[in-house]
């Protein structure tokens, strides 16, 4: 979320979303102002209104990009042939991702204003929703073929399965001595699927 990969169509507006980044990530979204952007990108609030409409605004250029970030995880569980190793391949980047401390700081940060406005959860129900999808297919196919148990809610498990990735990097950030390597997540994963190693090519 907090790293960009692709660059906003203006290059004005790409400033502003980084200093909106850095000020809600230093003081939170509630606390931070439109001025506090402004004054944090370098610019007068008139600039700042000629390119979004408001705080909430900024906030929904942040959920389109980290769209553009998500992409190439559904792209792994998408395109990988092996249930198994697709699975394994997505814990380990998908877990990388979400451990960054600016990720999982601004992931915390826009849930628990999500919960107050249900309009800024609206902003970014489409890609938890793509991500979901795309885990849910693949661990329907990877139990069709064997790979995984049988599921009876197989989205249902891939948000419990996001849940567990992403709580476990927030976790981290609260450690005086964060956990190194994902042996045990991936153990974990692996016990909560029912998969076997011997599936792997």
């Amino acid at each position: 979320m907090a790293e960009k990969t692709k660059p906003a169509a203006h290059p004005r507006k790409l400033q502003i979303v980084e200093a909106a980044l850095a000020c809600f990530l230093e003081a939170g979204y509630h606390q931070t102002g439109v001025r506090d952007i402004a004054r944090r990108a370098g610019i007068s609030l008139g600039n700042l209104y000629n390119h979004f409409s408001g705080k909430e605004a900024v906030l929904a250029e942040i959920a389109r990009l980290e769209a553009d970030e998500l992409r190439p995880f559904c792209t792994i569980l998408t395109e990988g042939r092996d249930p198994h190793a697709t699975l394994r391949r997505f814990v380990s980047d998908y877990a990388a991702y979400a451990s960054r401390p600016e990720n999982a700081v601004l992931g915390l940060e826009i849930l628990s204003e999500a919960i107050r406005a249900p309009r800024i959860a609206a902003l970014f129900s489409d890609n938890r929703a793509t991500l979901v999808t795309a885990l849910a297919d693949l661990l329907a196919r990877g139990s069709k073929s064997g790979a995984f148990r049988p599921f009876d809610t197989p989205r249902e498990t891939a948000r419990l399965l996001l849940d567990v990735i992403e709580g476990r990097a927030l976790r981290t950030l609260l450690e005086e001595k964060p956990q190194t390597g994902q042996d045990a997540l991936w153990s974990f994963v692996e016990g909560a699927v029912g998969a076997s190693a011997e599936s792997e090519d």
